[in-house]
């Protein structure tokens, strides 16, 4: 079986920095060098009923993880996920919004929804932005409420279904990350549940993991079409 983590730069190049000593309070940290991530759609958990991501840096080395224990029950929905480093240190916690039109999610700093808020992401009101276009908008900071004039500070643009997705900055388009399938050569893809992130420097790359999870949830469901009387 062939490996899925990045292995096609070992022994040819020098990790970059931010990568070479692990940092205990955070694993990866924005720097010169895009960070190049191999996620697994799968837990770390290996029995059965669970539900995650595993996610490798370029030296195959363990960064992110998240374990869900129970997808289907909706209990478990609104308790939200936990976004962890590779030791199992909680990183950040996301909450869905229930019963929200717009799949809207609230991603907090550490372990539970006490922590300071990191961010905001939902789709897009579907009459106002094609779906094409744009796959959900991320607002970074405080509440969203009563600033309904506010535009996203990030926007996920493509297919994440396909694994044809990037994120880029709404104000100037600047790249922040992308995703696409895993490629073992030239002519080999791997499956959908293993696919590339590689998240631009300056940004950090939890907050864009975290961002990858959302999408994950979001984008297999589908929004909410009103019914048009002429």
């Amino acid at each position: 079986m062939s490996k899925i983590h990045p292995a096609e730069n070992q022994g040819r190049h020098r990790p970059s920095r931010h990568l070479t000593t692990p940092i205990p309070d955070h694993p990866l940290r924005p720097g010169p060098s895009p960070s190049v991530l191999t996620v697994w759609k799968k837990s770390s958990m290996s029995f059965q009923g669970t539900d995650g991501f595993t996610v490798f840096d370029h030296c195959g080395r363990l960064v992110f993880r998240v374990d869900n224990y129970t997808r289907k029950s909706w209990a478990a929905a609104s308790a939200g996920l936990l976004l962890m480093d590779g030791s199992g240190k909680g990183l950040l916690t996301l909450k869905p919004q229930l019963l929200s039109v717009q799949h809207q999610w609230t991603g907090y700093r550490g372990e539970d929804n006490r922590c300071s808020r990191a961010f905001t992401m939902r789709r897009p009101p579907p009459l106002l932005i094609p779906r094409s276009a744009c796959e959900a908008e991320v607002f970074i900071g405080e509440n969203i409420k009563g600033t309904s004039e506010r535009k996203p500070d990030l926007k996920a643009e493509g297919s994440f279904r396909r694994r044809n997705c990037k994120i880029v900055t709404t104000a100037t388009g600047e790249l922040v990350a992308q995703i696409s399938r895993k490629r073992i050569n030239t002519t080999l893809l791997l499956s959908d549940d293993v696919f590339t992130l590689v998240v631009h420097p300056g940004f950090e790359p939890d907050l864009v993991m975290a961002f990858v999870i959302i999408l994950d949830r979001i984008c297999r469901q589908t929004n909410y079409a009103p019914i048009l009387c002429s």
